[in-house]
């Protein structure tokens, strides 16, 4: 009796690895993407762990729906809107994976701990195994925010890269005689979709369905958030709320956004020494004392021996 339920009960967890393997592989291998304003879709990657848990987020309705959670997800959905997951991810969701990762994986990790600790009685996992328990729920705790801070600031640095060269082409298009929309609605149709084409085509969508461009330019300011893009839109309201030409402030933000554009290489290049110094010392150093100095002491320990 013993052994038939030892076999069923191995069975049964068999069973219940490969089921959970299944649902991991199939929520990895789901293609998650956003709306543009034009209709298409673009592709946005999302960590395999969220993909896992969104679909149990709901049961977090209650919870999330009370006065404390309401700062934390209007800062999540202004967070999640500049970084370009709109349609895909809200803060009432993320907030709830901030609560899912930790109890859901966190418990996952500690019972994989005690199993190895079990199986493995005089390993680190026995000895130490509340502190590694501890340490996995901490990394679990903040890899949500984590993630969505790297996000922003990449697609913050793709916008930033792509301003100089998309100024440049605006200010050829107005200074040869193209209105300002016209010259927005032709750079959207020819360069390739990034973050900044995918903001400029927004903004065009919204002048077509009726907003005014000054309109425009502040609702992109406030969504996307990226300081030069904000510092631009500020500068063609005011152009347009005094009568200044398109064409000579599109000029003067061009030059203004490549010294800074000049500024920040040359930071980045004073930064690079300091920078090296830590593997430097903790690599470099090390290997040539080893090469340099391991055969003299071989050499003085074969003497004493």
């Amino acid at each position: 009796m013993t052994q038939a339920l030892s076999i069923i009960m191995t069975f049964a967890w068999a069973a219940a690895a490969v089921g959970l393997a299944w649902y991991v592989a199939s929520a990895a291998s789901e293609v998650t993407y956003v709306t543009l304003a034009d209709g298409r879709r673009q592709t946005r990657s999302l960590p395999v762990l969220f993909k896992v848990l969104l679909p149990f987020v709901g049961n977090l309705d209650a919870l999330m729906a009370r006065p404390s959670f309401a700062k934390r997800i209007s800062a999540l959905d202004r967070m999640l809107v500049s970084a370009g997951f709109e349609g895909l991810l809200n803060g009432r969701e993320f907030a709830a994976l901030e609560v899912l990762c930790p109890l859901v994986t966190g418990a996952v990790w500690c019972a994989a701990i005690a199993l190895l600790g079990t199986v493995l009685p005089e390993s680190i996992f026995a000895t130490s195994g509340l502190n590694i328990c501890i340490v996995g729920v901490l990394i679990f705790a903040v890899m949500p925010r984590i993630w969505l801070r790297s996000e922003l600031k990449r697609r913050h640095f793709s916008i930033m890269k792509a301003l100089p060269f998309v100024l440049d082409l605006l200010t050829l298009s107005v200074e040869a005689g193209m209105d300002f929309i016209s010259a927005l609605h032709r750079n959207c149709q020819t360069r390739r979709m990034d973050a900044l084409n995918e903001e400029l085509l927004r903004m065009v969508h919204e002048i077509q369905l009726g907003a005014s461009r000054r309109e425009a330019l502040r609702a992109m300011a406030d969504r996307v958030g990226q300081p030069d893009l904000r510092s631009l839109a500020h500068a063609l309201v005011q152009a347009d709320e005094f009568g200044v030409s398109i064409g000579a402030i599109l000029r003067i933000q061009s030059d203004q956004l490549r010294s800074r554009r000049f500024d920040r290489a040359e930071k980045l290049a004073a930064e690079a020494p300091t920078k090296m110094l830590g593997p430097l010392m903790l690599c470099i150093f090390p290997s040539v004392f080893i090469v340099i100095l391991g055969p003299i002491l071989m050499q003085a320990l074969n003497a004493l021996m």
